[in-house]
């Protein structure tokens, strides 16, 4: 009984981890959704971010923070972020349709 219940808190434990992974990726994205429209999917002249492809999206992030992709304000956005949170953001923009 003593190992069921062990294994039980190891599972809930790895899924608790994994959802948190996806949560902090939709959270980074949301600060994104004042520009890029709700849903990542903009009305206007900004690009929508919904349905990108997860390593073009990570590639842009990182050559806007370095200023080989020149911009308007992403070079300072951009700076505001980790490679490991673009991976984040990106992952949630490419399941958004």
């Amino acid at each position: 009984m003593h190992k069921i219940l062990i294994l039980l808190a190891a599972s809930a434990a790895l899924l608790s981890a994994n959802a948190f992974a996806v949560d902090r990726g939709e959270l980074l994205a949301s600060s994104c959704m004042s520009c890029h429209g709700p849903g990542g999917k903009s009305k206007g002249a900004i690009p929508s971010l919904a349905g990108l492809e997860k390593g073009y999206f990570v590639t842009s992030m990182q050559n806007f923070k370095s200023g080989a992709r020149p911009a308007s304000v992403m070079h300072r956005h951009a700076k505001g972020y980790t490679d490991a949170e673009y991976a984040l953001m990106g992952e949630y923009f490419s399941k958004l349709k």
